[in-house]
């Protein structure tokens, strides 16, 4: 059995990682390599793309951190959680929603869809 909460934890972590290099890291240990992620505003797939969209967050967001709201809700081989962003140390958060992630076998990341229930004007 998957330990989604455990999943979800290391998720995030990746999504805060500042370090390029260690971002990278997290994202090859936490994804398939040919991992899929889709939200409203990004398409993305594979290690190199994966870790891109992230760093693109880093650099719309900087000083802010991503926080997994309580619940993980799971079956099978796929959970789906919330989500905030957040600016670092507290504070109203600038987006909100919900992923839905997709393991394989081996446990790792296949895919993840974002959903925005609060979203950044950006532009």
């Amino acid at each position: 059995m998957l330990d989604f909460d455990e999943l979800v934890k290391r998720y995030i972590a990746a999504w805060n990682e500042a370090d390029p290099a260690a971002r990278a890291d997290a994202v090859a240990r936490l994804w398939t390599e040919d991992g899929r992620y889709t939200d409203p505003l990004a398409e993305a797939s594979g290690h190199e793309g994966i870790a891109a969209v992230i760093a693109q967050a880093h650099g719309l967001f900087p000083d802010h951190v991503f926080r997994a709201l309580p619940g993980v809700d799971s079956h099978h081989r796929v959970a789906r959680f919330g989500w905030e962003l957040v600016p670092d140390g507290g504070s109203e958060p600038v987006a909100v929603g919900f992923d839905v992630a997709e393991a394989a076998d081996d446990g790792r990341i296949s895919a993840v869809y974002g959903f925005l229930d609060k979203a950044p004007a950006l532009g």
